[in-house]
């Protein structure tokens, strides 16, 4: 359901709760800071009527010291105020971000294949900076200048109340205009965001696809398109400028008529013997005063909206339902026996199955291969046992009992997964092979797990060696590199049940053959799901299935399905060259 504007803001505030003391504090310094300017200007009528007209030297007198007591009273509550609002201001989006951040990462990862990066990166840094915006400076001019306002509205009502009403008639026509203006500026802020994530996201594109763009010749077409996303972005923001401009112009408007009225009222023969030197002064010089205040509550409604759509956005995803765990099984370590019973699956995002009908047994520490066209199923399969995904359709079970029976972390622990999309952090190697583990490796653990996957070969010449950085996904690294740390990080982990989905796809041939040696000893005592379109690495496993539009048409060993010359026996012919 849509909230309303101050549903979001009431909720906002919230946040500020835990820091209620230092709240109150900032509170208490715009109050006082709004306080010390009415002061000066209600004092000014005893200075003129008392000191100046009827020549009292001891008021005069006492004039400087009063001036110099409520600058430095100003300045304290100002410090107060400012200090005081910024702390809780980036307590406020602190807290926001990482809850951000922290429930991104529990989110399902069909909710990150809906959405993009750019996006995702925008909301926790633009986003939140617009957040900050509404609690900090807009909530600083609305208690500081509203209460100036009022403060400013006492003095003249004291100096003057039949002339002091008339301003009272603005108010309601300031109030309708606030209203109207407020909508279109949550519009506005609302576009602008969408618009920032498309800057974010084009920007994003551009950077981690440079060599495709330098390969195909595509600079042209990514900076018209990025022109296109940053031009909008400008347009959003000059409506929202002109805007603020217009309802800022027509609020003093108003206003001055007000005090233009007031003014005539004044120059009338009946009233100008009714009014002292001092009530003048201080009644214009409050007109005058407030002309500023108000101007800066039109303002700021701008940035107060802003904020809210942000806040609005920020709350959308904080309200997104978590990856679903209602497992309550624990499981150590599994025996490793995989059913897959009658499965169909269909992504969000598609209308087609990619997975019809789906059965297959895995016993207890055995090697199995899937092979088959680019979108067969395979990799599909492999990303709904560790419930990546959840199904609708069928059963998968695990030593016998549903996989969604037992807790999401206990049932990920099962599970390696080597994939052909090799994910580095900007880290160590060492960092990243032991990436997850709650007890870090030893030195001499470390060394030994690199050799085993052959990462030790191009690492001991580095002069940093396990403690090199690898760069942002590794990009300091080949392909190959980058394969052999994704192995050591499954050795690791040593999880019963193994996936490597096209493992060794990013190797030459004598990298492979090294690998490939690591993987067979990796898989010696476990369950292995093998993915692979070489045919020559999956030979020896103990049964191969071939998959075909999300359905299995062949299955047995190596030699059987060549006998049975079938999808199988054509595939290795084809990359044999027969």
């Amino acid at each position: 359901m849509q909230q309303s504007a101050k549903q979001i803001y009431k909720r906002l505030l919230k946040y500020t709760f835990d820091y209620k003391l230092v709240a109150i504090l900032s509170i208490v310094g715009m109050l006082g800071y709004a306080a010390m300017d009415a002061l000066f200007i209600k004092l000014m009528q005893p200075f003129i009527d008392e000191g100046l007209t009827q020549r009292n030297t001891e008021v005069l007198t006492w004039a400087p010291l009063i001036v110099i007591v409520l600058v430095l009273g100003r300045g304290i509550f100002n410090y107060m105020a400012s200090y005081c609002l910024s702390y809780v201001g980036s307590q406020v989006v602190r807290k926001l971000r990482q809850q951000l951040f922290e429930h991104m990462l529990f989110l399902p990862v069909s909710f990150h294949d809906q959405h993009s990066n750019g996006d995702m990166i925008s909301k926790i840094t633009f986003d939140t900076e617009q957040v900050q915006q509404a609690i900090t400076r807009a909530l600083q001019v609305m208690i500081r200048e509203g209460a100036f306002v009022v403060f400013l509205l006492v003095v003249m009502f004291d100096a003057s109340w039949q002339l002091s009403s008339i301003f009272l008639v603005i108010i309601p026509v300031v109030a309708l205009i606030v209203n109207v203006v407020s909508k279109r500026f949550r519009k506005i802020s609302k576009n602008i965001q969408d618009a920032m994530g498309e800057v974010t996201r084009g920007s994003e594109q551009m950077l981690a696809g440079h060599k495709v763009i330098h390969g195909f010749e595509g600079q042209d077409k990514e900076i018209g398109r990025f022109a296109q996303v940053n031009n909008h972005n400008r347009q959003q923001r000059v409506k929202m400028d002109a805007t603020r401009a217009l309802s800022v112009s027509v609020i003093q408007i108003l206003a001055a008529s007000a005090m233009a009225l007031i003014l005539a009222i004044i120059a009338m023969p009946s009233m100008i013997d009714t009014i002292t030197s001092g009530t003048f002064v201080a009644l214009l010089s409050s007109m005058m005063m407030m002309l500023r205040p108000l101007k800066q509550l039109a303002n700021v409604n701008g940035e107060l909206q802003r904020g809210i759509a942000a806040a609005q956005s920020i709350f959308e995803i904080l309200d997104t339902p978590q990856e679903k765990d209602t497992g309550t099984l624990e499981l150590p370590f599994c025996a490793g026996e995989i059913e897959v019973k009658s499965v169909t699956f269909c992504y969000p995002t598609k209308q087609e199955p990619v997975i019809r009908d789906l059965s297959l047994h895995i016993k207890p520490g055995e090697r199995v291969a899937l092979v088959g066209r680019s979108g067969s199923g395979k990799s599909t399969l492999s990303n709904l046992l560790p419930r990546f995904y959840d199904i609708e359709m069928g059963k998968i079970l695990l030593d016998g009992k549903p996989i969604q029976d037992y807790k999401l972390k206990e049932l990920r622990r099962q599970f390696s997964v080597v994939s052909q999309q090799v994910v580095l952090f900007n880290d160590t190697i060492a960092n990243n092979i032991s990436y997850g583990l709650d007890v870090p490796l030893t030195e001499q653990q470390l060394i030994e797990v690199a050799k085993q996957a052959h990462v030790w070969e191009f690492v001991e010449s580095l002069p940093e060696g396990l403690n090199t950085l690898v760069g942002e996904n590794g990009v300091m690294l080949s392909g190959g590199q980058r394969q052999r740390i994704a192995i050591a990080r499954a050795i690791v982990k040593n999880a019963p049940i193994l996936i490597l989905d096209e493992a060794t796809s990013a190797l030459d041939t004598e990298s492979e053959r090294l690998i490939q040696d690591a993987l067979d000893s990796l898989m010696a005592d476990k369950t292995s799901i093998v993915i692979a379109h070489r045919l020559s690495t999956i030979e020896k496993s103990d049964r191969i299935y071939v998959l075909e539009q999300g359905q299995i048409v062949e299955q047995g060993t190596h030699q059987q399905l060549l006998a049975s010359e079938g999808i199988y026996a054509a595939l290795c012919k084809m990359q044999h060259g027969a």
